[in-house]
């Protein structure tokens, strides 16, 4: 087994600061949305055969694979390297494409969230590499997509119809210097009422779907309050982010009301319960509201399909487990001081992984999660380095403790 030089590992980190910044600006200005990834795609791919990874490919769904090592040992990387849009433009103080960079700092749109993640995954290849540290394992370096859409469908895929198992999955999402253990879990509930509609001058003559949706909000506001708390993931929560109705005029009683829910779910909280909470409110019961689960079946660039509900479990790994221990123990070889141990308060790809599918996700990233989809994005250089070095060391500690 191969000895890690560990202060080798941080020096030719830090040599590659440069290179890992070149190429996370060369993808914050290839605009990469959901479903319109494939540009940045080719671009990851170039710098993986660039930087010498032994194979690289695109899947059907338009996921990029790079694959380091020999060894029998599967751990892989992954990062979403689609980003949200830019939102209100005004509200930025740069170019999100054309970005920025100083002595410390690098901005635009998708640096935290999380491209930058992608740059450190592809030098801590590089480092695999120059070390020759990949007779024991192999690693994939996974950049996926549509994540902002329906987070771990990727995965979904990528398990289930490709058969890809690792040990485990480090996501690289960012995670504020930390090591995180797990997340919340998630799902997207619709709510719809019906009424009648009449003239707006005789409103008595109908039946006004908005005024019944609108004691639906207020006990949905109430219920909120009331959700099941965890000592480590926090409180379950939920939010209307969407209203819509159906209505002949402006000059009418509304015929038709229905919201969207953000549900995030704690642990022991799953989707039978989360609907069950609404439908049994009595607004919703008076109003025989129908309370319904949102399915995802958007195309992805390469125009494939691939179907799933909008329910995103909770997971956690427990912090004894081996894929936690070595992150820490890479950790501290590196850094010489002991990492905090945490959780993401978002959702991940991790809830197919893990959530799912049951194989344990570490998470350690470049970045702040408050810097996601917020105007004027932006990362750490120092972060891009300590996380490429750690990427590097991850894999031969995992083996040597394992």
């Amino acid at each position: 087994m191969t000895t890690l030089d560990f202060d080798k590992i941080n020096e030719l980190a830090k040599r590659y600061e440069p290179e890992m910044t070149r190429f996370l600006r060369d993808m914050v200005a290839i605009p990469s949305e959901s479903c319109n990834e494939e540009k940045v795609v080719l671009r990851i791919k170039e710098e993986m055969e660039k930087v010498g990874f032994d194979k690289v490919e695109i899947d059907p769904m338009g996921n990029v694979l790079g694959f380091i090592g020999s060894g029998p040992r599967l751990i892989a990387f992954d990062a979403h390297v689609d980003t949200v849009g830019v939102g209100v433009a005004g509200n930025w103080k740069f170019d999100p494409y054309e970005g920025y960079e100083d002595d410390e700092c690098i901005g635009g749109r998708g640096t935290s969230d999380q491209e930058g993640g992608m740059a450190s995954m592809v030098y801590g290849g590089k480092i695999i590499k120059d070390l020759g540290l990949g007779d024991d394992y192999t690693v994939v370096m996974v950049g996926t997509v549509q994540e902002e859409d329906c987070d771990g469908l990727c995965w979904q895929y990528l398990i289930k119809e490709r058969g890809l198992k690792p040990e485990f999955v480090v996501s690289t999402e960012p995670t504020d210097g930390g090591i995180y253990r797990g997340q919340r879990g998630r799902m997207e509930i619709r709510v719809d009422v019906e009424g009648i509609s009449s003239h707006g001058s005789a409103p008595e003559r109908g039946d006004n779907a908005i005024f019944k949706m609108a004691k639906i909000l207020g006990e949905l506001e109430l219920l909120h309050t009331r959700l099941a708390d965890d000592t480590f993931l926090g409180k379950g929560s939920l939010t209307v982010s969407q209203i819509f109705y159906t209505s002949p005029s402006r000059c009418a009683v509304a015929d038709g009301c229905a919201v969207s829910i953000d549900r995030r779910l704690t642990a022991g909280e799953d989707a039978e319960l989360a609907m069950s909470q609404i439908a049994d409110l009595p607004a919703a019961k008076a109003a025989g509201a129908r309370v319904t689960m949102y399915k995802y079946d958007t195309p992805a660039y390469t125009g494939l399909v691939y179907p799933t509900d909008c329910y995103f479990p909770s997971w956690v790994v427990a912090e004894e487990h081996p894929a936690v221990q070595a992150t820490a123990a890479a950790y501290r070889s590196l850094f010489k001081t002991a990492p905090r141990i945490d959780k993401w308060t978002f959702s991940t790809n991790g809830v197919a992984i893990t959530g799912m599918h049951d194989i344990p996700t570490v998470g350690f990233g470049p970045g702040k999660e408050a810097e996601a989809h917020a105007p004027n994005e932006k990362t750490w250089k120092a972060d891009l380095v300590r996380c490429a070095a750690l990427y590097a060391a991850l894999p031969g500690v995992y083996v040597a403790q394992t």
